[in-house]
């Protein structure tokens, strides 16, 4: 092959003819998205770093009518206090970033203080991503539905319900509150409480289930603690609650966060944990197994979920159909309980 190094190249169809390949192998090479054999790649970003050649993809994505990028909404609407840094979060960010990657996406990060009816589709018509992937459906079922009616490339973490229009992929929440009450029973405990704000859909379903499995003497003498998921407002509420003279053998809390809160706070109040208190908390979070004691918690796979939400969200912006996915929980003993 005669190589025309002094051939000026303004245009990827240029480097193409160079390399005697096709427009869209150029493509996959410069832009490393979609499948190509590796010595081909290789070879086509060299020759374009010769002629000092380089795509420009913004140009390239609004020719294709696409940007590239996908976003992660976390709204907001109960849990005003809730970070980015919450350790639930960062794990599924993580997992969500690595396969949105493998697909040649960017994340777009967006943590939205819901205000009106009207903030979801807004967000969409602003035509900065391709998809939108939801962490929580928190109090926003209505505006979810809406969206949905109308704009496919949506999925959304969280409890499946019959009635809803958009597409979500979660755990059986119900079923891991069970697990918990299963597995305290199991341990002789009788006087029992569940910490965690039951006014978030997915934390609701975990306190259902975990009644749900409680003979009637025990379920009925449940004591329900409102606790925020933020650390301090966990450890603030447990503080309070043994302050005021509570005394239960075990608690289920709604996340690990909230578990670890409670922990922490019987501590201060020289309760031991497990011997005169089981806690068991909820997500598995990477943190549980540091916990002073290790946590036991009804393990949600996280990296599977962020696997299947973007699938399906590749799905959807295929034209394809895609249905809603929910899977079991696991319970994961270690020391705390």
């Amino acid at each position: 092959m005669t190589d025309h190094h002094d051939d000026p190249v303004r245009s990827i169809t240029d480097l193409a003819k160079i390399a005697g390949v096709s427009v869209s192998t150029v493509s996959r090479a410069l832009t490393s998205k979609g499948a190509l054999n590796k010595d081909t790649r290789r070879r086509i970003q060299e020759l374009a770093a010769r002629h000092g050649f380089r795509i420009n993809v913004a140009a390239q994505n609004l020719r294709l009518g696409r940007t590239g990028a996908v976003a992660v909404l976390l709204p907001l609407g109960h849990e005003r206090g809730q970070h980015l840094s919450d350790p639930f979060f960062m794990a599924m960010l993580g997992f969500l970033a690595d396969e949105l990657a493998e697909r040649g996406y960017d994340l777009l990060l967006s943590r939205v203080l819901p205000d009106g009816e009207d903030w979801l589709d807004s967000f969409i018509r602003a035509g900065r991503t391709d998809g939108v992937i939801i962490i929580g459906q928190s109090n926003q079922s209505a505006v979810l539905d809406r969206t949905a009616s109308h704009y496919q490339p949506l999925v959304i973490w969280g409890a499946y319900g019959a009635r809803n229009q958009y597409l979500t992929v979660g755990t059986d929440n119900m079923a891991g509150g069970a697990l918990a009450a299963t597995h305290l029973l199991a341990r002789g405990r009788r006087s029992l409480a569940f910490f965690g704000n039951v006014s978030v859909p997915e934390f609701a379903a975990r306190y259902q289930g975990f009644l749900s499995a409680l003979p009637a003497d025990a379920r009925d003498r449940v004591e329900l603690v409102h606790a925020h998921v933020t650390p301090e407002a966990s450890y603030r509420a447990a503080t309070d609650y043994f302050a005021a003279g509570h005394r239960p053998d075990g608690i289920f809390a709604a996340s690990d966060v909230t578990a670890m809160g409670v922990i922490a706070a019987a501590a201060e109040q020289d309760m031991r944990v497990p011997e005169q208190l089981s806690v068991i908390g909820f997500d598995d979070v990477p943190l549980a197994q540091m916990s002073n004691p290790p946590l036991t918690t009804v393990r949600q796979d996280i990296r599977r979920g962020a696997a299947l939400l973007v699938e399906l969200l590749c799905r959807r912006l295929a034209g394809e159909t895609a249905q809603s996915v929910q899977f079991a929980p696991e319970l994961v003993i270690r020391e705390s309980s």
